[in-house]
């Protein structure tokens, strides 16, 4: 056992102690061991038993300094997109990990983008199954489906405008089973509820275009009920390919040139991160534009129906976090959007001499000024 004893002293009556190292603090890390002999005063501001609350203290070093040195969890993230424009969401899903689990806020997050080419999807998510993630983020339909492929036994969230029972990522949304769940956005079949919108919003518009992106395999259910729908209402859609930046500026050139009176954007994780270019675009060609993200009327578009990219990802945030702690994804139900809000940029409108109905600013859930 350490004790003290009392020391030579010189000067005055000040009562002095050397101390001897007990068998704790010899088998402390290095950092924190102290040195053969410590010699104090009692009339200095450290007591004697202020010196043995340190010595009872340090019996805990130990066990600090090995929490100190475990690694943080390693969470592999996959999408589509070029990472320009997105890296927020990779943010909003540490927002939602900590605001889950503290304890789990601790994390790094490994990233790949596909930068708009889905042939990479699959090599890159082979990468990250490689590194030994203790859960995959998969930020787009075709991400989601390609980290399940790499992998039966890593976790995935995923966030998907597809039907993720149709294709085979859960067995059902309320028991996902197998080592997939996630968020599955409904962006896809608010497309008829879009065009409604922008019929109202700009009722003289003959023929309303649609961009889209081919390589999505979300589009063809998204087409199908938008066509059924314009047919339904008697709209003409003037449907052009916008997959890459220099298709986009080919689009707008034919929609201007064919006198489209409105603009509809097809939901694609790519244009995502291509919403500068979008809105300039529409702004430039003065073409009302609806959107089906928060994000990009933020930004400075005109208007859109749908979800905010920050909240679906904090959601996606608040799975890992439960995955981190012990959850199985299987027993997870597949979420979906909380709130689906529609949102105008009043100085957008403005700019573009369209004039909101009190109505449909009455229907809006948010304006931006």
């Amino acid at each position: 056992m350490s004790r003290l004893r009392p020391a030579e002293l010189a000067g005055d009556n000040a009562a002095q102690y050397e101390y001897e190292p007990s068998d704790i603090l010899a088998r402390s890390p290095p950092l924190f061991r102290l040195s053969r002999t410590v010699v104090l005063s009692a009339g200095a501001s450290m007591k004697r038993r202020q010196f043995i609350s340190l010595l009872g203290g340090a019996a805990a070093w130990p066990v600090t300094a090995r929490a100190q040195q475990n690694p943080p969890a390693l969470v592999g993230f996959l999408h589509i997109a070029p990472s320009k424009g997105l890296l927020h969401i990779v943010d909003a899903v540490r927002q939602g990990i900590a605001a889950s689990d503290p304890q789990s806020a601790n994390v790094r997050i490994e990233a790949r983008w596909a930068e708009a080419q889905y042939a990479r999807l699959p090599a890159l998510a082979a990468e990250l199954v490689r590194l030994q993630p203790a859960v995959i983020v998969a930020g787009s339909h075709g991400a989601a489906l390609a980290a399940q492929t790499a992998t039966k036994t890593i976790p995935i969230v995923f966030v998907t405008g597809g039907d993720p029972v149709r294709d085979g990522l859960v067995g059902s949304l309320s028991r996902p089973g197998g080592n997939a769940t996630g968020v599955s956005l409904i962006w896809g079949t608010l497309g008829p509820k879009r065009l409604e919108l922008m019929r109202e919003l700009v009722p003289q518009a003959a023929l309303i275009a649609l961009l889209k992106n081919s390589a999505n395999p979300t589009l063809e259910a998204e087409l199908r009920d938008l066509e059924g729908a314009a047919q339904a209402m008697g709209q003409k859609l003037l449907i052009l390919e916008a997959g890459t930046p220099p298709a986009i500026d080919a689009a707008f050139a034919t929609l201007v040139a064919q006198r489209a009176g409105a603009l509809l954007i097809a939901v694609d994780s790519t244009f995502n991160s291509r919403r500068d270019q979008l809105i300039a675009l529409a702004a430039r060609h003065a073409v009302p534009a609806m959107y089906y993200a928060r994000e990009f009327v933020s930004s400075g578009g005109l208007v859109s129906y749908g979800t905010e990219l920050t909240d679906i990802y904090r959601q996606v945030g608040g799975y890992v976090a439960r995955i981190l702690q012990g959850a199985k994804p299987g027993d997870l139900p597949v979420q979906q959007p909380t709130k689906i809000q529609l949102t105008i940029n009043l100085t957008t409108a403005k700019a573009l001499g369209l004039a909101i109905s009190r109505r449909m600013l009455a229907r809006a859930d948010e304006t931006i000024e």
